[in-house]
């Protein structure tokens, strides 16, 4: 026969046990926000081409998405809606930032990376330097295929475009930065 005590301890450890929906939302969407951190910010990376902007719009993103947490009806859906979130957040920092010009100072202050997977090559530089001159409905949909390695037809769906105009802005990125590289090999520079 069990004691008291060992019933009440039961109940209690029950109780503890036992979430409310918002926990079990919570816990999921910190899991879920962990699981994508890494590639939300490297896509945020390629579409806005400085760290500290991609960090601020993974950062504004992930707020963004809990505040809007409700709305998903479906968790296995979250890459998807949050990469929308986060695509119209560094749409958005595109356009502020084309009216304000901003420099990053603090690696100035830092030596360089010596490892050669992060280390600037002037290849990179100068595909960066191409990236940040295109327009940024060119930007976004290069990053999102060749960055997050996304189909047409999800690259059409993510950005609520048809999958025809997302082909035409892939060819014609494609061709702006092969005529910029073109030129910067030209001068020397690469």
């Amino acid at each position: 026969m069990e004691s008291h005590a060992t019933v009440a301890a039961d109940k209690m450890s029950a109780t503890n046990a036992r979430t409310t929906p918002a926990q079990d939302r919570a816990t999921l969407f910190r899991r879920l926000s962990h699981e994508y951190l890494d590639a939300s910010y490297r896509l945020a990376r390629a579409i806005l081409g400085d760290p500290a902007a991609a960090e601020d719009a993974v950062h504004d993103a992930f707020v963004t998405a809990w505040r809007k947490w409700d709305t998903l009806r479906d968790a296995s859906r979250f890459e998807a809606w949050f990469h929308r979130i986060l695509v119209n957040t560094c749409r958005n920092q595109l356009k502020r930032s084309s009216r304000i010009r901003v420099t990053d100072i603090s690696s100035a202050s830092h030596p360089a990376i010596d490892d050669p997977h992060i280390a600037d090559s002037p290849e990179r530089q100068a595909i960066g330097q191409a990236m940040r001159d295109l327009g940024e409905d060119h930007r976004v949909v290069l990053a999102l295929r060749y960055y997050r390695d996304l189909t047409v037809d999800d690259i059409a769906a993510l950005l609520g475009i048809r999958p025809g105009t997302v082909k035409s802005r892939l060819h014609h990125a494609q061709k702006k930065l092969r005529v910029a590289l073109e030129q910067q090999q030209r001068k020397g520079t690469l």
